[in-house]
Parts: C-alpha cells; sequence; structure tokens
C-alpha cells in the first residue's frame, strides 16, 4: 500500500473516532485525498478533508481539522499531525523513518517502484500502428514513445500488459502502395513506360525498395499476369515494410508483444461475427447500395458507412472488426489506443460501435497524440529528402540519439501540441534535461566504481547518520517514485516521468556539491559509509529512465 493510502485509512479511522465521540456529525464522508504539498513547509503529506466537510458537518473546516488530528493514532512513519488554516491536516515524516527507507529501497533493487494497483488485469496498449506503406515518421515516433512508457508503468503498477502494432494491410493504401512498389519495379527493370498511379507513393524509399526487389527476383514478377504479379509483389513489399518499421522502432527501445495483420480479420470471422452482431441489434441500414451504421442512435454525431456502393468495406469496419476481437475473442478487460491527432473525430463512433456490439465503451480509452513540429534553433525543419515529405524516425535518431527522442516526446502531455528543438536535443550540458539527468546518473555510478576501487565496504553503513537536508531531500524525492508509477496508471499520462527524473536529477547533484561521499578523513570513515548507502539505493534513478526505456550510462561518452 502506498504511505499516502497508509494515511488516509488512518484519517478515516480518527474521523470515524471523532463521530462516535459526538465531537463530528455527518451522514456521510467524501472521498479521504492525500497530496503531497507544494510548499515543503507545510509538511509531507496534507488532506483538504475537513475543507470538504464542513458544509455538511455545519462546523468551522479548522476546528474539524484540529478535531481530527487530535485523534489520529500513532503511526512508525509520521512525526507530527497539525491543523492548518483554513482547514487542512498536515503531516511530516519521521527522520529516522525516512533514514531507514535507504535499505529499503536498496532491498527492492530494480522492483522498487512496482505495485499492484492494476492486480494483474489483462490490459492491451496499441500504438504506432500506421499503415505499412512507408517509414515510420515523426508524428508516428511520439506515439510510440508514449505508448512504450505508459506500458511500461503499468506493467510496474501490476497490469497484464500486451504491446500490440495493428499492421493496416488492407484496404485503398495498400493498393496504391502496391501499384506504386510495381511501377518502380518495373522502372527498375527498364520499362520507362511505367508510371506511378495518380495516388501513388512518391517518396525514394518506395524506388529504393523496388530495386532491391528486382536485383533478387530479377524478371520474376514481369512474367507473371498483372494482377498476381502486383498481389504477390505487394506482399513482397510489405514485409519488408514491416521489417524496416520493426528495425525503426527498435532503433529507440520500441518492442510489441504482438504484430497484428487486419487481413486476419477477414480471414478469421471477426468481420463477419462483428457484422452480424450489429445487423441483429438494428445497427446497420442500407442505403444507397451502401451499408451504414446508425451511430447517431447511439450519441455520434451522424451515421457512418461501413461498407461502400462498391462493396469495399471501410476503415471504421475493419476497426469495429479488430475491436471486437480485442474485448471478445482475446477477452481483454482494458484497451487503450494511441491515436494521431486527425484521427480525433473517429474517437465518438468507435465508442458508439462498442456500445452496439454489448461491449462497455468505457473499457476503451483513446488517447489522441498531437502534431510535433521539428526546429533547429529558430529555423523549423519540414522536409525529407528520403520520403519527398515527412521526416523519418530513423533521421530523427540519427541525429539526435535514442534518449534524446525519448527525453522530448515524453516531456509534454499527448493532447498538447510540441516543438522538438533539435539543437537542444544534442546539446552536452545542463541546458539539456537528457544529459542533465543521465549525467546526474553517471555520477552516482562514478562514485560506487571509486568506492569498489579502493574496496569500501559499506554494508554495516548506519543510515541513521543521514541528517542533511540535502540527504534528507534526495531520499523524499526518490520514495515518491512508487506514488508515480500508480498515478501514471491511473490518469495515463506518462509525461510526469521526465518531470520526476529532472526533481531526482535535481536533489542528488545539490546532495553531491554540499555533501562529500568518499572523504579522505578518518575521523568521517562512518559518514561516507552511510553516504555511500545513499547512493547506492539511487536504484530509483535506474528505475526511471527504465520506465522511460532510456539508457541509465555509468559515464558519459564524449
Amino acid at each position: 500500500m502506498l504511505l499516502k493510502d497508509t494515511i488516509a485509512a488512518a484519517v478515516a479511522a480518527a474521523l470515524e473516532r471523532a463521530q462516535q465521540d459526538g465531537v463530528i456529525s455527518v451522514a456521510a464522508a467524501p472521498e479521504i485525498e492525500v497530496e503531497r504539498p507544494n510548499n515543503p513547509e507545510h509538511g509531507d503529506f496534507a488532506t483538504n478533508l475537513p475543507l470538504r466537510l464542513a458544509r455538511a458537518a455545519r462546523a468551522n473546516p479548522l476546528r474539524l481539522a484540529e478535531l481530527i488530528a487530535e485523534r489520529m493514532t500513532a503511526m512508525p512513519e509520521i512525526a507530527a499531525v497539525s491543523a492548518a488554516p483554513p482547514g487542512f491536516i498536515n503531516f511530516r515524516l519521521d527522520e529516522a523513518w525516512l533514514q531507514a527507507q535507504v535499505e529499503t529501497v536498496r532491498r527492492a533493487g530494480d522492483a522498487f517502484g512496482n505495485g499492484s494497483s492494476g492486480n494483474g488485469c489483462r490490459v492491451m496498449v496499441e500504438f504506432v500502428s500506421a499503415n505499412p506503406t512507408g517509414p515510420v515518421h515523426v508524428g508516428h515516433t511520439r506515439g510510440a514513445v508514449l505508448g512504450s512508457a505508459l506500458a511500461n508503468a503499468l506493467a510496474a503498477a501490476g497490469y497484464a500488459v500486451t504491446r500490440e502494432y495493428y499492421i493496416n494491410d488492407a484496404g485503398s493504401q495498400m493498393d496504391a502502395f502496391y501499384r506504386s512498389v510495381w511501377a518502380r519495379y518495373r522502372q527498375a527493370l527498364g520499362d520507362a513506360d511505367a508510371a506511378l498511379p495518380e495516388n501513388g507513393y512518391q517518396g525514394e524509399y518506395v524506388t529504393e525498395l523496388a530495386q532491391d526487389i528486382a536485383h533478387a527476383a530479377g524478371d520474376e514478377y514481369l512474367r507473371m499476369p498483372e494482377p498476381a504479379a502486383i498481389r504477390e509483389l505487394g506482399d513482397r513489399a510489405r514485409e519488408r515494410m514491416v521489417a524496416l518499421i520493426r528495425d525503426d522502432l527498435d532503433a529507440i527501445g520500441v518492442g510489441f508483444d504482438s504484430w497484428f495483420s487486419e487481413r486476419s480479420l477477414f480471414r478469421n470471422d471477426d468481420y463477419e461475427q462483428a457484422m452480424g452482431q450489429l445487423r441483429a441489434g438494428g445497427h446497420l441500414d442500407e442505403r444507397s447500395g451502401a451499408l451504414w451504421f446508425n451511430s447517431s442512435a447511439l450519441g455520434d454525431d451522424r451515421d457512418n458507412v461501413v461498407v461502400r456502393s462498391s462493396g469495399e468495406s471501410t476503415y471504421f469496419a475493419s476497426d469495429i472488426a479488430y475491436h471486437y476481437n480485442k474485448f471478445a475473442r482475446r477477452g481483454y478487460q482494458r484497451v487503450i489506443d494511441i491515436w494521431g491527432a486527425d484521427h480525433q473525430g473517429h474517437v465518438p463512433r468507435m465508442k458508439a460501435a462498442l456500445g452496439a456490439l454489448g461491449i462497455a465503451p468505457e473499457n476503451l480509452t483513446i488517447l489522441i497524440s498531437q502534431m510535433v513540429t521539428l526546429k533547429r534553433g529558430d529555423e523549423t525543419v519540414r522536409a525529407s529528402k528520403r520520403t519527398g515529405d515527412f521526416i523519418t524516425l530513423r533521421e530523427l535518431v540519427d541525429e539526435v540519439g535514442k534518449d534524446a527522442c525519448r527525453y522530448f516526446f515524453l516531456a509534454r502531455a499527448a493532447s498538447t501540441q510540441m516543438e522538438f528543438d533539435l539543437e537542444l536535443a544534442t546539446r552536452e550540458s545542463a541546458e539539456n534535461p537528457v544529459y542533465y539527468v543521465q549525467y546526474a546518473h553517471a555520477r552516482n555510478a562514478s562514485i560506487l566504481n571509486l568506492a569498489a576501487e579502493r574496496g569500501i565496504d559499506y554494508a554495516a553503513g548506519n543510515v541513521a547518520l543521514l541528517t542533511h537536508p540535502h540527504e534528507l531531500a534526495l531520499i523524499r524525492t526518490m520514495l515518491r517514485l512508487p506514488e508515480l508509477v500508480a498515478q501514471i496508471a491511473e490518469s495515463l499520462e506518462p509525461h510526469h516521468l521526465p518531470h520526476y527524473a529532472m526533481e531526482l536529477a535535481t536533489a542528488f547533484h545539490h546532495f553531491y556539491e554540499s555533501c562529500r561521499v568518499i572523504s579522505a578523513h578518518p575521523e568521517d570513515n562512518e559518514l561516507t559509509l552511510a553516504r555511500l548507502k545513499l547512493v547506492a539505493a539511487q536504484v530509483a534513478f535506474r528505475r526511471t529512465l527504465t520506465l522511460m526505456g532510456m539508457s541509465a550510462p555509468e559515464r558519459m561518452e564524449r
């Protein structure tokens, strides 16, 4: 149980005692919220329960705070409980308990920060899911990093997480891609009359892909009937593009447990089952030769086509079948999708479709990842020669590195548009938050390496000697990680991780600059051992960087 939950339970018990004593009378108490005050002078934790009780209890909130505080039982974690105007109860941690947490954190090791709030709930996080028609671009990269870090936090909070990439390998865009590769393949073999389709893919990567296939297969596909050639060449190109996408995502440490093909929805009976269930429920209508989903009757602003008059299924129809598969076939209790900003209007109709399928819409959460603008100083970076328009993930990683990509994309809430400063991301100075955080970890590691070189055994270090304000501040900061993991699992906002990493790095730098860890003076030996224990407890650093998907360097390479 998190410490703030333990405090909340103790406050609830104190309120109950106050009611039994007849000094407070309320029919029903609101949920007790315990938070960390913005001003540390007010303590380590606080609750505003008295303010929220005042109207129902018909009493002064400050007096309510005093009555509840007086009835709090002793807790080993808490040194002082006090009422504060206008109606807060403040809690200050016990210093001896705080010092002892250094040992607790060290024993937890790489499990530090983990929790059980997820209770093994099966959750799928589906993200990126771009059509395999081109390399992953910067917009996809933001969603990739957000999804990866969110899945890490959910797993740390005790959820059974599946990370899934939905391969959109059906529909008109794939057909245009196949025909583009077919045209470039013919050109590679000397057919000067082969032209790209009107809606074809122009990027240099299509030419390179077709040339590679031509080099490996020769004129194999020219000797087939054109429809079969386009189909088989297209499949080969799609497989190569999916492999390229995998490799690109690996470059920023994004991996998936499952790669799910849209085409499999039609090979299996997921599509037929989902459409049949909608039809049986009276949610489908035929109009002008097309099949419509009556989503306006379920809260959407308009009805939506699922099968065009040509007989071609829409992307929406595939999405309905895909989510039917997630919930009804594979039994996920909760699904989190991360979509690009251009899909925001799709959210209400997807929720409506779930309701029509008998699936609780609240079990699906859709996070929208907003647009990214790349800047180099004051200059906006607009285009890529290789793709013809967008900047690819690979180009970004090659310029700024994996860790900078992950940190900067995580540093803003998904719902906000962002500017990615390429110059700042590569700067080796404290102005660059990536450098600042990783330098703190490297500095931490160098202290432990020095202790090992000198043969210093700090196992018997006495943590009760850790009384300096910067020592205690560092302990307080690292103890926030379990709360942060639980908070992210609830709010689905992984952007809190890099902000916490900065606070932890700042606390460590302040400690390092104020408290000499390894002293040459014999009279400081006991303090050296205690401080080495505190340094060794900085698994919080490693865990935070790991949750963000970043490396935890032991030295900063130049």
